[in-house]
């Protein structure tokens, strides 16, 4: 990639700043000392992302844009052209505009378009390689990142990582996966692939300087299920919390549109960084351990959110 500033130093242009990963980013940015700015450009205006440019010079480009859907998915099935505009159209003119102007583009998507099924069974230990064709498409916001992705990948540019059910340390934070499976009474427990931020978004800045491309499967080694991370927060935040498990069909009836259960193979990531710690205990060291420090008020905060 050309160096858009004329310097080896890399400069980084975030897109997607007022959402969480996006805010994550600048918080680890800012750590590692380095040079960041924020597009103010949206997504799916060609000329005000070519300024951004002129303006900042420069050499990365992280993309972590789009919808997801508040306060879930669901959102996404009633409001299909505003998802499309977002996650497909303007992704794909971000990747343009980067790829005329010899620029790395992160683009932060998702690995919730596979599911198990016959060839990639439950707890098989076999898991879905970044080569392989997505095969769940049962939400809008699924079916969207699936189209994008495979478009993306004729980028040479772009690096896609796929990220799942990303989880960080405040356990109160209504996006965080943690978050929005002890607020509820019942969950399904099916073990998947997961993404802890605080181990992950580092490696991402590093691939990014690195140059790779293509697809990365951007998630802990191993899976962990749902009970298995419920366990976890009886342990080290509240030994008094109490849930009931459902099944998915028990599930289906309380949710919109289908949800994703997968397990990613993480050979690539692996190779890139041995020292990538296994979910279980990436879980423990970055998120329940440092959520520990202050269990009191956690303990209150979602006893609260469960109406307790």
């Amino acid at each position: 990639m050309a160096e858009a500033n004329g310097s080896s130093k890399p400069v980084f242009l975030i897109f997607g700043k007022s959402g969480w990963i996006g805010g994550l980013l600048q918080e680890v940015l800012k750590e590692q000392g380095a040079e960041f700015h924020l597009a103010d450009a949206r997504l799916e205006d060609r000329a005000a992302i070519l300024a951004d440019i002129e303006k900042y010079k420069p050499t990365h480009v992280l993309s972590a844009a789009g919808v997801t859907g508040r306060p879930n998915v669901d959102w996404c099935e009633s409001h299909k052209v505003e998802t499309i505009r977002a996650n497909v159209v303007g992704c794909l003119n971000l990747a343009d505009v980067c790829n005329s102007h010899g620029l790395h583009m992160t683009y932060y998507g998702t690995g919730c378009i596979f599911h198990y099924d016959e060839d990639f069974p439950v707890n098989s230990g076999k898991g879905f390689k970044e080569s392989d064709k997505p095969n769940f498409t049962g939400s809008y916001y699924s079916y969207t990142k699936a189209i994008v992705e495979s478009l993306l990948k004729e980028y040479p540019n772009v690096l896609t990582l796929r990220v799942r059910m990303p989880i960080v340390p405040d356990l109160t934070y209504p996006r965080n996966f943690i978050t929005k499976i002890i607020k509820y009474d019942k969950v399904i427990n099916i073990p998947n692939s997961m993404t802890v931020l605080p181990e992950l978004l580092p490696m991402s800045i590093e691939m990014a300087k690195r140059g790779l491309t293509g697809i990365m499967n951007f998630t802990n080694p191993g899976a962990i299920s749902h009970n298995e991370i419920l366990e976890l927060y009886k342990e080290y935040i509240d030994p008094e919390f109490t849930w009931a498990n459902f099944t998915v069909e028990e599930q289906a009836k309380v949710i919109v549109a289908p949800r994703s259960n997968n397990l990613l193979d993480t050979a690539r990531i692996q190779g890139e960084f041995p020292e990538i710690l296994p979910i279980r205990e990436s879980l423990i060291k970055y998120v329940f351990e440092p959520a520990a420090q202050k269990k009191e008020e956690v303990c209150k905060a979602v006893r609260e959110m469960r109406g307790r």
